[in-house]
């Protein structure tokens, strides 16, 4: 699989301190707040509840002892956590939560790669409302699919990855030929983001079928990718649109 390590950024005129802003932001909640995924109270807390956002009511539920057949080992496993704030703000909260290091550590790149660009195409205000506005419509792509399909309701989702995939809608239409270096196995090479965004988005796609097949997708959601990635493709011309960084 294509890994996106840089582009050419010879155009930017500014510098993208809301891109800057949005990841350490990330990285502040997973290191400060989520204390590197082990503060699983917080985590569950603020992260999207699909039935929540349907009802408009928190719940919350018991942690779960589950005893492995196999090996005998009892492990815990949390429980919904009463959700401080209004239930709908989830959708803003669990876009700066990350489940792992690796999935932060990945969101990030690809954010650091993409993000500066379509901030320094739109410019810092409507970057910032074009990557909230993605990320919600992504959360809530991921809502609705789940209802859709019949798929667990008290399932929570968390990640920056819907946000991401609205930057990488609008990058693909913006900059198709623009060239990205990327890690293809062992090698280094550049290919036009058109090519890289596309293996990325058909990915999506497939393991999307893949979960309405019946397949977990180890957890991920896909429905949010798609959501997100198909929103910045419908606005990103919309908020381009006499932007004072437009060349």
């Amino acid at each position: 699989m294509l890994f996106p390590i840089g582009d050419d950024n010879r155009e930017i005129r500014i510098t993208p301190f809301i891109n800057y802003l949005f990841i350490l932001i990330n990285l502040f909640v997973f290191i400060f707040l989520q204390k590197f995924g082990s503060n699983e109270r917080f985590t569950y807390a603020y992260s999207t509840v699909p039935a929540e956002i349907l009802t408009g009511n928190d719940y919350v539920s018991e942690d779960k002892i589950y005893i492995d057949e196999y090996s005998g080992e009892r492990f815990q496993v949390t429980g919904l956590q009463s959700t401080p704030v209004f239930v709908y703000l989830t959708i803003f909260t669990s876009m700066f939560m990350h489940g792992s290091f690796g999935h932060l550590l990945g969101n990030l790149l690809f954010l650091w790669v993409f993000g500066d660009n379509i901030e320094n195409r739109l410019g810092h205000l409507r970057y910032l409302i074009f990557y909230l506005l993605t990320g919600v419509l992504a959360s809530l792509s991921h809502v609705f699919v789940s209802l859709i399909f019949d798929s667990n309701l008290f399932i929570p989702s968390l990640g920056a990855s819907g946000a991401i995939s609205g930057v990488l809608g609008g990058y693909i239409l913006l900059y198709p030929r623009k060239r990205v270096t990327a890690l293809l196995f062992y090698f280094v090479t550049a290919v036009p983001a058109v090519i890289l965004i596309g293996l990325w988005f058909v990915f999506q796609l497939i393991n999307g079928l893949g979960m309405l097949g019946g397949d977990t997708g180890g957890g991920v959601a896909y429905a949010a990718h798609i959501g997100g990635f198909i929103a910045g493709l419908v606005f990103v011309k919309l908020f381009d649109k006499g932007s004072i960084y437009h060349h």
